[in-house]
């Protein structure tokens, strides 16, 4: 199982859909988290509302601040604008993925933006799907 972490600066709009998608598509086959470097005070409403119409609600998400903790939790991070802010764990696997922020775009943007997001993250539950070790019955 991998553990995957989406940083971003408010962790109110990328991460947030990043780490709701990643949780649908991995289906408990890996974790994720998300965190931002200057935590907003909640998700932009734009985001949420794009989210629940593909039936996710990150409504009551409550952005969190990247700690070490965090970091260190993490087998994979994708950072996503966050640039120096971001903080570099030696050992810990690195993607960035270049993504507009959604803050105060249109909803026509913020889809765009989620779906994105969602065949990203598609790609990354493939690609960690084919390196778990295949348990062996005996």
């Amino acid at each position: 199982m991998s553990k995957v972490l989406f940083v971003c600066k408010q962790n109110a709009g990328r991460s947030q859909m990043s780490d709701a998608l990643f949780a649908r598509a991995a289906n408990g086959r890996h974790q994720s988290r998300s965190a931002g470097t200057r935590p907003a005070e909640h998700v932009h409403p734009v985001v949420a509302e794009a989210m629940r119409e593909v039936g996710l609600d990150v409504s009551g998400n409550r952005p969190q601040q990247l700690t070490d903790d965090l970091g260190q939790w993490a087998d994979v991070v994708i950072t996503m604008g966050c640039g120096d802010e971001c903080p570099y764990i030696p050992g810990k696997r690195y993607i960035d993925w270049e993504l507009n922020d959604p803050a105060e775009k249109p909803l026509a943007e913020v889809r765009a933006v989620r779906d994105d997001i969602a065949r990203r993250v598609e790609a990354l539950v493939v690609e960690l799907d084919a390196r778990r070790p295949v348990s062996s019955s005996t």
